[in-house]
């Protein structure tokens, strides 16, 4: 990696530089979730209205359980994906816990791994579930069976590739069904938070006099107490998270600006060949900027559907009454292409079929192993 910086601040290879001068975060980038979607939730009872249907949205992919909006397995779209699409997936395989020893489970696990040409590190994740709940690196087989051990009996895991690079961003992609090719409405660039030692200080010191992460303590300590009190050598990056979640404490920017023709085209092929995909948002590894502006050198590590965000509202700079807009041009957006595909004769589910799904993965993600 190499240390490109501004302010201080280290960046991984391939991301555009990050400043830390200025605000540290948006006044509301950590208010409860709740209230920023509230405008959301009383516009989708008006849509529902006008369109009338409450679950129109659950079919704006018509190819993917319930649009994708909640307790769909995360690679329910990666099996519907072409052999264009998944040259750009990173491999990964499904595994489900059972009430095996985690030895005998964790040797199955290798196994099938090493059949799949997937080899530790190896990152996990439970395959339902969202906000990066459970994401973890496994570099050691006594990690994987720890792992295991600590999930959900009858739970699926997805075990998937490390990617190459550490440059990651957040692309966000519609298509409207009567329409030949779609478009990119955001892009945002995800860093993961360093300190970098200095062979003196421990790591709470270097987090508290972080000008972010020491007002996001409490994010970081129960994953790395085990480190709190361990000086740091001088000049070693520290990272302090793993999954680039914003509510786990990773750093969004905006990157609407770097949207280009070539990276528009190369998505909208990709996802073409996802059949019954039309919104959502994917999270991708690129090897740098230049590449990824060219629409090249990229790995789709997950791609997310009708509940997810244009991450770049919570961006620093983010103005409170934008991001209403967006999420509420987002749910729109949602009842439009339910519409569409209603037309074409695909049906809404019943509320039922959402209030089970969203138990099902409320009641998992409470015993989800804790995150990097």
């Amino acid at each position: 990696m190499t240390d490109s910086k501004s302010n201080d601040v280290f960046v991984p290879e391939g991301m555009p530089k990050l400043d830390d001068g200025g605000r540290v975060t948006s006044f509301f980038e950590f208010w409860p979730s709740w209230v920023v979607y509230l405008p959301v939730l009383f516009q989708w009872f008006a849509l529902s209205v006008r369109y009338r249907s409450l679950t129109l949205p659950l079919i704006a992919n018509p190819g993917i359980p319930l649009s994708g909006m909640v307790g769909v397995a995360k690679t329910e779209i990666f099996k519907q994906a072409g052999s264009e699409a998944r040259r750009w997936i990173l491999p990964w395989m499904e595994y489900e816990v059972t009430l095996a020893s985690p030895a005998d489970q964790g040797k199955e696990i290798s196994d099938l791994l090493d059949s799949a040409g997937l080899q530790l590190p190896v990152v996990a994740k439970p395959n339902v579930g969202c906000r990066g709940a459970g994401v973890k690196l496994l570099q050691s087989m006594q990690q994987l069976a720890l792992y295991v051990e600590g999930s959900p009996r009858g739970s699926t895991i997805q075990f998937q590739k490390l990617a190459d690079w550490e440059a990651e961003a957040g692309v966000f992609y519609v298509r409207h069904p009567d329409q030949a090719t779609g478009e990119i409405t955001s892009l945002t660039f995800k860093y993961m938070p360093y300190v970098v030692g200095d062979g003196k200080s421990t790591l709470e010191e270097l987090v508290s006099r972080d000008v972010r992460a020491g007002k996001l303590i409490h994010l970081y300590y129960s994953r790395h107490k085990h480190m709190w009190q361990k000086v740091l050598s001088a000049g070693k990056p520290y990272r302090l998270v793993f999954s680039a979640s914003h509510c786990r404490g990773a750093i969004f920017r905006d990157g609407r600006g770097y949207i280009t023709e070539k990276l528009s085209a190369k998505l909208d092929k990709v996802l073409q060949d996802i059949p019954g995909f039309h919104y959502g948002r994917l999270d991708i590894k690129f090897r740098d900027l230049a590449s990824l502006m060219e629409g090249e050198n990229f790995a789709i590590i997950e791609i997310n559907g009708a509940s997810s965000e244009s991450i770049h509202i919570w961006d620093r700079d983010a103005r409170f009454l934008e991001a209403v807009k967006t999420l509420m041009t987002q749910y729109r957006t949602l009842f439009q292409l339910g519409h569409a595909n209603r037309e074409l004769g695909h049906q809404p589910p019943g509320i039922a079929s959402l209030w089970k799904a969203w138990r099902h993965e409320a009641n998992l993600t409470r015993s989800y192993p804790a995150n990097d």
